[in-house]
């Protein structure tokens, strides 16, 4: 089809029916054409998109198609292209897939895009792509990166990319802190949550310094600093890194006692173990574990990083952006919780905890 003389700017979206996509979508929608192009099909509705096409990012033939079309349908200019398509795994085990999708299959993407006109490319890069501080720093956008296991790690190769390939189109990379919502949506969140809810063993242990923790970012704030990241396109140096999260960190300590109370009345003790111990305890449910379905959300390797400390500075972000978080884990963990104590098999299903086994002496 011909694009339309009066069509609004046109906001292609990768990964357009995952997660992020779907709550940035419906918003870029009130005021650009929004094109989404994904390996599976949207799910019904889809009313948040003006079109879809479909990708597989690790095959060029298919990026090149994709792309093609995009440009004879709507033309050659596009006000953003944002990046959400990426491999995760919380397993921790290395993949092909890190390379061939996240890192090759943005190389791809970023060298068929140069045929075309493009305002801006946002890459949603990780948080975890930064090393750890000290308890009392914050991180800022010159702190030092440092990843340790297998997705920051590819996130980081991919910034590396396209500093490389990206030609002259603008880049913005958003280095993203853990995603929620009132639904938890936050695996690290809600498998904590329900250690503490079934009163697991290991939910009063913990191998690190309970005083650190980690930024956090509301998904509605997360679309619409995407959102307001499209409108400030033609404001924005042609490569750009900022941290995207909130500034109020909870502590694991201050988590784990907020939920405990929440859930049980009282307070919920953290004890402090060596990390030899909490790595061999990990070790062996998960050689005990019957199937992949059945391993532990903690591995061995996560002993590692308990230490790990992500409060972040977002100045920067607020001043190129004009955006700041309108939420707080801290304000919205207890909707969170409310939600699990009034239908616990909802908030196992959408958090993928597997069977439901509910602890005798939760309060409703």
């Amino acid at each position: 089809m011909e694009p339309e003389i009066n069509q609004p700017p046109v906001v292609l979206v990768t990964g357009s029916g995952g997660l992020i996509g779907s709550r940035v979508c419906p918003r870029l929608k009130e005021r650009y054409t929004v094109v989404g192009i994904d390996l599976h099909p949207p799910q019904e509705p889809t009313d948040h998109l003006d079109d879809w096409y479909r990708v597989d990012l690790t095959e060029e033939d298919s990026v090149s198609q994709a792309i093609a079309q995009v440009k004879a349908d709507y033309g050659d200019r596009l006000a953003s292209v944002i990046h959400l398509a990426a491999y995760y795994d919380f397993s921790g085990d290395p993949s092909p897939l890190y390379d061939e999708l996240t890192v090759d299959g943005t190389r791809r993407l970023i060298k068929e895009l140069q045929k075309m006109h493009v305002e801006q490319f946002q890459f949603s890069s990780s948080l975890l792509v930064m090393k750890s501080v000290e308890v009392g720093e914050r991180l800022t956008e010159r702190s030092p990166t440092s990843a340790e296991w297998a997705y920051p790690e590819s996130k980081l190769k991919t910034e590396r990319v396209l500093q490389e390939e990206r030609g002259d189109i603008p880049v913005l990379v958003l280095r993203i802190a853990g995603v929620y919502d009132e639904q938890g949506h936050s695996l690290p969140v809600s498998h904590q949550i329900q250690r503490i809810y079934e009163k697991q063993m290991e939910s009063y242990f913990f191998p690190g310094n309970e005083k650190c923790g980690q930024s956090f970012v509301h998904l509605d704030d997360l679309a619409e600093c995407m959102v307001s990241a499209v409108d400030r396109r033609n404001q924005l140096p042609p490569w750009k890194t900022l941290l995207i999260g909130e500034e109020d960190v909870m502590s694991y300590a201050e988590l784990q006692e907020a939920i405990g109370r929440n859930l049980h009345g009282h307070e919920w003790p953290t004890i402090r173990i060596p990390a030899f111990v909490a790595k061999a305890g990990a070790w062996v449910k998960l050689r005990m574990a019957s199937s992949k379905e059945d391993e532990p959300f903690i591995k061995p390797w996560m002993v590692d990083l308990a230490d790990q400390n992500y409060p972040i500075d977002t100045t920067e972000a607020q001043q190129c952006l004009g955006w700041a978080p309108q939420h707080t884990l801290r304000e919205t963990l207890p909707t969170i919780l409310q939600w699990l104590k009034s239908d616990p098999a909802a908030f196992y299903a959408t958090n993928k905890l597997g069977e439901l086994e509910p602890a005798e002496g939760a309060k409703g």
